[in-house]
């Protein structure tokens, strides 16, 4: 549906006043810092009182924060351990102030890459093959055959992420040694092939991309993220019409099957040999940085980074009179 009255503008005389939830305490901190001052500046420009808010150690410095702005709705930029797994959701749950993305049990088990397998796979979506073992585990012996990856359970933007293309005693000594990612480690089959994401709105699925890291022979990692430069993005990706339908289907059914809200974020592997689509992880705080991929699938589909914005805090809301297809022109 062509939207060409912009619906998602605000009126002047109803203003909102929202918090901007940024920072916190994971690896993530930085970006989550990018995200809400992208986010800040989209919301003032769009008349809303925002009041920006770096979450710490201190949760009740942050509870203080959030009582003294008197905001209407939280905006969660907030990324990682902390902010994306259900604990900030579980404070503003208590608090009772609505907010953007997905709630305390989505969030949960998300953030999760093992119960996000469980889930996916008890909903008959394709996930890659793969065990959970300790570090002590995978010091003494490779976990699958290779090629394999190794990954934490609750991080994101790819830290802690180790390839292995032949077994190394050596590194997985080295990587078990000095593993500070909690008492379990995912161990997965690599799945050859080409990076592709696909981010939902509303249970609408935008479009596909595909992520081209710029070092040719690297992978989708935290610099290839978020670094200038690090990756080539191609929207839409060049793929059959039957490849990118069935992207969009699953990535609709991964943001049904647990439960997301508002956004979520579907990352694949395709292997163009084989044709097989495997879904990597779903992300429930998509990044909001400049260089991220919700904002730029959502402009292409003709909806501005300041009506994703807005668009999300109605939905926080719980009254937004605009579907997601209806805020998108193609």
């Amino acid at each position: 549906m062509t939207n060409t009255t912009s619906p998602l503008t605000l009126p002047t005389s109803t203003p909102l006043s929202i918090a901007i939830l940024m920072g916190g305490t994971s690896s993530e901190r930085n970006v989550s810092l990018s995200s809400g001052q992208a986010v800040t500046k989209a919301l003032e420009e769009a008349g809303h009182k925002v009041h920006p808010i770096d979450v710490g150690n201190d949760i009740t410095q942050t509870i203080a924060a959030l009582k003294a702005c008197h905001a209407d709705v939280a905006f969660n930029a907030l990324h990682g351990p902390g902010g994306e797994d259900g604990t900030i959701q579980a404070v503003l749950e208590w608090l009772g102030l609505p907010y953007t993305h997905s709630h305390v049990l989505a969030s949960a088990m998300a953030m999760n890459k093992a119960t996000t397998r469980m889930a996916l796979q008890a909903a008959g979506l394709p996930v890659a093959k793969g065990c959970l073992i300790t570090p002590t585990e995978f010091a003494e012996c490779a976990p699958l055959n290779t090629p394999y990856v190794i990954k934490p359970l609750a991080e994101g933007s790819s830290v802690g992420v180790h390839i292995f293309h032949e077994d190394d005693a050596t590194a997985r000594k080295k990587i078990a040694h000095e593993w500070s990612f909690g008492p379990e480690i995912l161990a997965e089959e690599f799945i050859p092939g080409r990076e592709l994401t696909v981010a939902v709105l509303d249970d609408t699925p935008l479009t596909v991309t595909e992520i081209l890291p710029q070092d040719a022979g690297g992978f989708y990692d935290f610099e290839a993220k978020y670094a200038t430069n690090g990756s080539r993005h191609i929207v839409p990706a060049v793929l059959s019409a039957d490849i990118s339908q069935q992207a969009l289907t699953l990535a609709r059914q991964a943001h049904q099957a647990l439960g997301c809200q508002g956004a979520s974020r579907t990352d694949f592997r395709f292997d163009d040999k084989t044709g097989r689509l495997v879904i990597l992880e779903v992300n429930t705080q998509p990044g909001m940085t400049p260089t991220s991929l919700l904002p730029e699938q959502a402009a292409w589909r003709g909806m501005s980074y300041p009506q994703l914005c807005h668009w999300l805090v109605l939905e926080a809301l719980g009254n937004n009179p605009f579907t997601a297809s209806m805020c998108l022109t193609r």
